[in-house]
Formats: C-alpha cells, sequence, structure tokens
C-alpha cells in the first residue's frame, strides 16, 4: 500500500530541517564582490581640450541595487536575485567610476571630473544600465550586460554621441568568484569600447571658451 504524505507533514519535516535539534547549516555570511575592471590601454595621444563629467548612470528596478541579478533558461522573464551574493557598489555606480578611470588612462580629456567635484565641464557623459546578470543555467553559463551612454555639450545639451553597449562573456567554472570575474572581463570590454569612441570624436571635443 502506497502511504501518502500529507503537505502538512512536508512543511514540518522541512521545518525541522531548517532550524530544529541543533543539526542545520549555518546561516551564510552575505559575499560581497567589487566590480573594478582593470582599463584596457586606449589609442594614446594628445588629450582634447576640454573636462568631461561622468555622471553616475541610472539603473531601473533590481539594477539600482546591490543583490547579483540571475535569470534562468527555463524562467526568462523571471528576474531574480541571490540572497548572499552582492555587489560592493551597484553597478550603475561601479561601471560610472570604471568609464572615469578607463577614460582618464586614455588621455582623452584634458580633465575628467565627477559631480563631487563640482567643476565646469565641457561636455557631460551619462546613461542608464538596461541588464546586468548572470545566466547560470545556460550552456556554458555566462554572464550579459548592456548599458546606454550618451554625450551633450555642457553648455547647450547637444548630442555628441548615444550608443548602446551590449555583450556576453563565459563563466570559466561554476564559483561565484568566476561569475565576478566574468563579469569584471565584460565590463572592461565594453568599458573599452566607450572609450574607443570617444577617441574617435577627439578633434570635435573642444571645450567653449570660458567668460
Amino acid at each position: 500500500m502506497v502511504q501518502v504524505i500529507q503537505p502538512a507533514a512536508v512543511a514540518l519535516a522541512a521545518a525541522l530541517l531548517l532550524c530544529g535539534c541543533g543539526a542545520s547549516e549555518p546561516v551564510r555570511p552575505d559575499r560581497f564582490y567589487s566590480l573594478h575592471p582593470v582599463p584596457l590601454r586606449g589609442a594614446g595621444g594628445v588629450a582634447a581640450p576640454s573636462i568631461l563629467l561622468v555622471n553616475s548612470l541610472a539603473a531601473q528596478g533590481f539594477l539600482g541595487g546591490r543583490q547579483i541579478v540571475y535569470r534562468t533558461r527555463e524562467s526568462p522573464l523571471v528576474a531574480q536575485r541571490y540572497e548572499e551574493l552582492l555587489w560592493e557598489d551597484p553597478p550603475s555606480r561601479a561601471i560610472a567610476a570604471a568609464l572615469v578611470k578607463a577614460v582618464r588612462a586614455a588621455e582623452v580629456f584634458q580633465f575628467v571630473v565627477i559631480p563631487a567635484d563640482r567643476a565646469r565641464a565641457d561636455f557631460l557623459l551619462g546613461g542608464e544600465v538596461e541588464r546586468f546578470e548572470h545566466l547560470p543555467t545556460d550552456q556554458p553559463p555566462r554572464v550579459s550586460a548592456s548599458f546606454t551612454l550618451a554625450l551633450v555639450r555642457a553648455n547647450d545639451r547637444s548630442s555628441m554621441a548615444n550608443r548602446q553597449y551590449s555583450g556576453e562573456e563565459p563563466v570559466d567554472g561554476v564559483s561565484p568568484d568566476a561569475m565576478a570575474e566574468a563579469f569584471n572581463r565584460l565590463t572592461a570590454r565594453l568599458v573599452a569600447e566607450a572609450v574607443r569612441d570617444l577617441e574617435a570624436l577627439k578633434p570635435r571635443l573642444v571645450g567653449t571658451p570660458g567668460p
């Protein structure tokens, strides 16, 4: 005879496994990962005689937080978050910081500043993070990212450039560390694309004379 286990009994057994009799596993501590991609070398040359202000990037929903977002093949329309795996800084802030570091290293502009510097800038760079997620059930597992950037003149807000940067990067392993390393590689590659686009605009990146 087949014994039918009642749902209530199943729930009780699960509760005992999780929190009873000292047999449960200890609570895992949160694990914070840094998004600090190493800037790729640019073309170099003489910096444009102007100042660039890099603003923080916008982000909607989960992307504005620090929990790492993932999506499975079984539920492609459902964005989920890891409970214990977090970013040290929200991706929108970390990508903006990576842009600052990379543009400075490439010497595209004479100066690159951030809002906290309260400097008068000739050009403004901003945008939005649209996707930044882990795809653990894909074969092979990978990470995916997409963000838009817009460059405008500070004096009249006229557009100089507007482009979306997107890509994917395979994860070399199954550990959270491997996932974070893949995110850093992908971010470095996309930021390098943005820097190359700015370098191509150098002849037009002349600052506005002051009063």
